[in-house]
């Protein structure tokens, strides 16, 4: 007897896909499965089922007052399953956000933000001395399951007068730590200048708002991409999306897209207001919008759910396969007209649209748009 028979579902390939879920796990997977009895049969009707969509860059530590939001909100509400907390909590308030999140319905993780306070205020990195070692690897250690990256943050209103300073404490402590962290770097407004941040970013680092467009960006004044931006793409430094209120630009993206600048993950960069107000609303809609822009729908879904489990080592998830963690997400794709805004305002229109239905994490079955 499994928990969970997911039936006449179809993988993003368009073939017949059929698994069992058992305990949290997926113990069973094929185009049709025979003589199974299960606690509970869902029957999608040739929906698409991928592994659960992975968004690496969310902030929902609901404690703060600038960026924060509801984990489930920006999770399982809307089709995804795993969120990584992108440095809302430093050292001071991280163990309260591990506390708050064990009784989501969604997988939390958290990137720790390199200053101790968090996003307490814009300028979180505008003080050198919240950058501290000790109360830093003091919640590396404590939370090895929960901590799965570093967070900088390199635009002029968080580090004021510190340039690149704080990126370079980042690479020097998680050159310290003994586990493998990635340290994730949100680049904006300069000083200090995207070349200084990416000299300092080694290979699986994650440059995030990557498509901005802003003068900082990846693209110069001619509208070509900046050879320094080539270069750190070129020996690894993982692009991702990052979407957010000001940080996706349609033109910048096509721009980069068309020169091979392709983003190996998609995130929202969501919190409350962003999802409420847009232009970001969710993660479907972000992938909407790398559809409009020439990805494949196995493209995107890959780019939620193998790439970020890789690019933070998150062991059994991202992939259909027996013994992975069982969680999923489950949706459809229509042929409807849905206008699309960039962080700019500017406006496109696509025929094609991703709706999801539910999310499946640990074999527990949520719809989406449902609270409870």
């Amino acid at each position: 007897m499994v928990d969970l028979y997911v039936k006449n579902g179809r993988s993003v390939n368009d073939d017949p896909l059929e698994l069992t879920i058992t305990a949290g796990q997926i113990t069973a997977i094929g185009e049709k499965l025979t003589n199974v009895e299960a606690t509970r049969v869902m029957d999608v009707k040739g929906a698409y089922v991928s592994a659960g969509w992975i968004d690496d860059h969310v902030h929902c530590y609901d404690q703060l007052t600038l960026y924060y939001d509801d984990a489930d909100a920006d999770g399982v509400q809307s089709g995804v399953t795993t969120v990584i907390d992108a440095g809302s909590t430093g050292a001071d308030n991280i163990g309260d956000f591990y506390e708050r999140t064990r009784a989501k319905r969604t997988n939390v993780y958290a990137m720790i933000n390199i200053s101790k306070t968090g996003i307490l205020a814009q300028d979180e990195l505008g003080d050198m001395s919240r950058v501290q070692w000790e109360p830093f690897k003091q919640a590396v250690d404590k939370y090895p399951d929960f901590i799965v990256g570093i967070k900088a943050r390199e635009s002029h209103s968080v580090v004021v007068d510190n340039g690149v300073q704080p990126l370079i404490k980042a690479k020097d402590y998680q050159r310290q730590i003994e586990r493998t962290l990635p340290v994730m770097v949100h680049v904006g407004a300069n000083p200090p200048e995207l070349e200084a941040i990416l000299a300092l970013m080694t290979k699986d680092d994650v440059l995030t708002h990557a498509y901005n467009g802003k003068p900082n960006g990846i693209l110069d004044e001619n509208g070509t991409v900046k050879p320094f931006v080539r270069e750190a793409y070129d020996r690894g430094v993982i692009f991702d999306v990052g979407h957010g209120t000001d940080s996706f630009n349609f033109e910048t993206a096509a721009t980069a897209f068309a020169n091979g600048l392709v983003p190996q993950s998609i995130s929202t960069d969501i919190y409350h207001r962003n999802r409420e107000n847009g232009p970001v609303y969710d993660m479907a809609t972000t992938l909407d919008k790398l559809m409009l822009l020439g990805f494949d729908l196995p493209t995107v879904i890959r780019m939620v759910t193998v790439a970020p489990a890789d690019n933070f080592n998150l062991a059994h998830k991202g992939e259909l396969a027996v013994g992975a963690d069982g969680d999923l997400t489950i949706f459809s794709v229509a042929q409807t007209d849905k206008t699309l805004t960039d962080s700019n305002g500017n406006q496109r229109t696509t025929t094609t649209t991703i709706k999801p239905c539910c999310a499946v994490v640990a074999g527990q079955v949520y719809e989406v748009g449902a609270k409870e």
